[in-house]
């Protein structure tokens, strides 16, 4: 018994099994949607990341602007917390009137000076630890006005 036949020059799965076995059905579909797939690029290093968005490198991305700046909304505030946190003490800076990049680089200088880690999440800066009297000196230092609330 000899194996099946396909014939020469014929796409995979379209082609002719034996002598008289009708094509495969899905096999048209598949192909159209093959030559009509735009799906675009899967993955490369050549740019760095790609907004999935506009299909355009990160940096040049159109579709996701940030927000403008808000409007300072009243003093800057200086807090001590710990709830939601399993213990563990951060001092959040919130009320700055910049822009994210601008809160970012303020943020990253401000852990280097107190030493330690943190983030900037919602338009705050947190760090990590009881750095409240640093931070005021520093963004007082600054030409902020900054006040210290709670406790």
């Amino acid at each position: 018994m000899q194996g099946p036949e396909v014939s020469a020059g014929s796409v995979p799965g379209e082609g002719l099994i034996g002598d008289n076995a009708p094509p495969c059905p899905g096999a048209s579909r598949l192909a159209a949607s093959r030559s009509q797939s735009t799906t675009g690029l899967v993955y490369s290093t050549d740019r760095g990341r790609i907004c999935p968005g506009c299909r355009r490198p990160a940096p040049e991305c159109v579709c996701k602007k940030p927000p403008a700046a808000p409007a300072a909304a009243g003093p800057i505030r200086v807090t001590r917390q710990s709830k939601g946190r399993g213990g563990k003490t951060v001092s959040v800076v919130t009320g700055l009137p910049l822009a994210a990049d601008a809160l970012a680089s303020l943020g990253t200088e401000l852990k280097r000076m107190c030493g330690t880690g943190g983030t900037v999440k919602d338009g705050a800066i947190e760090i990590q630890g009881d750095h409240c009297d640093a931070l005021l000196a520093e963004l007082n230092r600054r030409g902020f006005a900054a006040k210290r609330a709670g406790g």
